[in-house]
């Protein structure tokens, strides 16, 4: 019975095979969708109708994928690598295809995209960690890495296109920096993150450990490379059984005894010899910063039996590090005259004993912290300094502007020592400059005319090339007046403001109106300026009025009280034909010319009353009524009897 299956399955495989090859150009050109398309080159071998068996089983829907990828099928029955943690239960061909396509032609890779771009290296059994998940994966997936016992369990025979073979143990792609000294197994002492500073050390389960000061030694200190770890850094075999198996004997023999019995690892200034030996048994007794002073510092070469000179700082301090700038002084620029053991930055140099200098601190100089002008230099800090004029310290915060004669620059001449701010120059020696105070101007603060130029606050104006009104004080009048106040005076220059006001009050005015259009005579010469220049609204004061706009005819200014008596065709009653600006009455009134009734003889004497005598109230005042008038003789002379 088995083998009549197996002979049935036999004939089955080879009609299935037979139709194909029948079928197959047909596929290829009546129904193209079912046709498949060329292998990768990866499977290059297996092209052709006679091994489709070899994937595709003839039983059933799977594929044979496992049957020749014997080193995946291996790994994934033991649970191992990243296709057992895809599969997740028993593998089969099908599950193949999810990740990898087939028939997309030569030069395509069987790995699809999607699958690339969700790769995640955790599930291969090996998380990347720390650096490893900065690298390239062919920092560590090529053939130099492959073990050779790995070899012959891939089936890609191009082995920089394979990610098997790749144990995980850390020499397989790290050379031993140890060559050997230490445990293979790097990371009992490194991890993924940190390999300088091993977190998995601790020293103090080493044969020697570091206490006091060792604690802080780099290992490069003690660790260098030696012929013991054949040129790489040495582990072991150190001897470090005697202070001096690592540390040079400063001493040069002098002390018999080990170091030890005088110094521990605490520091090697903290020394056990206190109850022993004191310096103070000595000549000089270490006092201040002395104390904290190296021993090596004054016993040169640990020569502790040689004489050494005290006398004076500059025995042990030298070269002199003012570089003679007090030598002239008569202790000879001895350094405890400024300063003490306890500090050599802490000067004692009090204010009181600069007046024994040719420079004594007087005023805010007193104040003044010692490197504002002994700039701070080190060794090369200058005391001895120019102090002829200001200038040598200070800046010019005028900027020049009395570099010139008179002044050459002189501070003093307007400033003290006491307070820079409050200056010497007065209103009286503002009389010795081109600009007079006068008026209102006396009693005007300096900083309202001396203000700091636009732009450079630090730098306040005082000579003004231009010295008119216009320089500090706005035009109100909004260039009204240009004509006037750009007229030439006496001495070259224009008139400007005061053409028409005066430094003792901007309201007492003189304005030139004779040079105007509209002469002031008669009774306008003592009328108010506003009557005639009124502003727009009364909240405007006079000083923005628009001057320009001023009426120039009397009826555009006075009333007309007339009536429209005297009124012309186009009914503007022109006051200038009878009356002047010098007086209003009596009027110049031609009743010859322009009436129809002739003043002869005794009518020239008569008074306008006697004849005009009719008056009508127009608004609480007696207005004559000249129109119409009788030119009769009865309607004025009585007949006589």
């Amino acid at each position: 019975m088995l083998a009549y299956l197996r002979g049935a399955r036999k004939i089955a495989t080879a009609v299935v095979l037979f139709l194909f090859a029948a079928t197959a150009g047909a596929w290829a050109q009546f129904a193209p969708g079912l046709a498949p398309g060329p292998l990768s080159r990866s499977h290059a071998d297996l092209a052709g109708v006679k091994h489709c068996t070899d994937c595709h089983k003839a039983t059933s829907t799977d594929f044979a994928c496992l049957d020749c990828h014997k080193e995946i099928a291996g790994r994934i029955a033991g649970g191992r690598g990243y296709h057992a943690a895809m599969v997740k239960g028993s593998a089969s061909g099908r599950d193949c295809r999810r990740c990898h396509a087939e028939h997309k032609g030569e030069n395509t890779e069987t790995i699809r995209k999607a699958a690339l771009d969700g790769f995640e290296h955790s599930k291969t059994g090996y998380a990347l960690e720390g650096k490893h998940a900065t690298l390239a994966c062919q920092r560590c997936h090529n053939p130099e890495h492959i073990a050779a016992a790995d070899i012959t369990d891939i089936k890609i025979k191009d082995l920089k296109r394979t990610f098997f073979g790749l144990r995980r143990s850390c020499l397989t792609c790290h050379a031993d920096q140890h060559r050997g000294q230490l445990n293979l197994d790097c990371q009992k002492c490194h991890s993924f993150r940190e390999w300088k500073n091993p977190p998995g050390f601790d020293h103090d389960k080493a044969k020697f450990r570091r206490t006091g000061e060792h604690a802080k030694v780099a290992c490069q200190k003690c660790h260098a490379p030696g012929p013991a770890a054949r040129g790489a850094v040495q582990y072991v075999g150190l001897t470090f059984s005697r202070c001096n198996d690592c540390h040079r004997d400063p001493h040069r023999a002098a002390f018999p005894n080990a170091c030890e019995s005088c110094h521990n690892t605490s520091g090697w200034k903290n020394t056990d010899i206190a109850d022993k030996f004191s310096h103070s048994r000595t000549k000089f007794a270490l006092q201040g910063r002395h104390a904290e002073v190296d021993c090596l510092k004054c016993h040169a070469g640990g020569d502790f039996k040689r004489a050494l000179a005290f006398g004076k700082c500059t025995d042990c301090h030298k070269p002199d590090p003012h570089s003679g700038q007090f030598a002239k002084r008569a202790d000879k620029g001895e350094c405890n005259a400024c300063h003490t053991v306890e500090s050599f930055k802490a000067v004692r140099y009090a204010v009181r004993y600069h007046s024994a200098t040719l420079f004594p601190l007087e005023g805010k100089h007193a104040a003044v912290a010692c490197a504002k002008c002994h700039t701070p230099a080190g060794k090369a800090t200058v005391f001895r300094l120019k102090f002829a004029s200001c200038a040598d310290c200070h800046q010019d915060s005028h900027q020049t502007q009395f570099a010139g004669a008179p002044y050459f620059n002189r501070c003093d001449d307007c400033h003290t020592v006491q307070d820079f701010r409050r200056t010497t120059f007065n209103v009286a020696r503002h009389e010795g400059t081109r600009f007079t105070l006068t008026g209102a101007h006396v009693s005007v603060e300096c900083a309202k005319s001396h203000k700091p130029e636009t732009g450079q606050p630090s730098a306040v104006r005082f000579r003004f090339a231009d010295r008119s009104c216009a320089t500090c004080h706005a035009d109100p009048h909004r260039g009204q007046f240009r004509r006037l106040v750009a007229q030439v005076g006496s001495d070259g220059s224009a008139v400007g403001c005061q053409i028409c006001h005066a430094t003792k009050s901007w309201k007492d005015m003189r304005f030139p109106h004779a040079v105007d259009a509209f002469p002031l005579v008669g009774t306008h010469r003592t009328t108010a300026c506003i009557k005639c220049h009124k502003p727009a609204r009364p909240e405007i004061p006079l000083k923005e009025v628009d001057f320009q706009s001023a009426p120039s005819k009397c009826e555009q200014c006075h009333q007309e009280y007339h009536l429209g008596q005297f009124a012309r065709a186009d009914g503007i009653t022109v006051c200038i034909d009878c009356h002047g600006p010098a007086r209003w009455i009596p009027s110049k009134f031609d009743h010859d010319r322009r009436t129809r009734f002739p003043l002869p003889g005794k009518h020239r004497d008569v008074k306008c009353a006697a004849c005009h005598k009719s008056v009508k109230i127009v608004e609480g005042k007696a207005v004559t009524v000249f129109k119409p008038t009788p030119r009769e003789c009865a309607a004025c002379h009585r007949n006589p009897v």
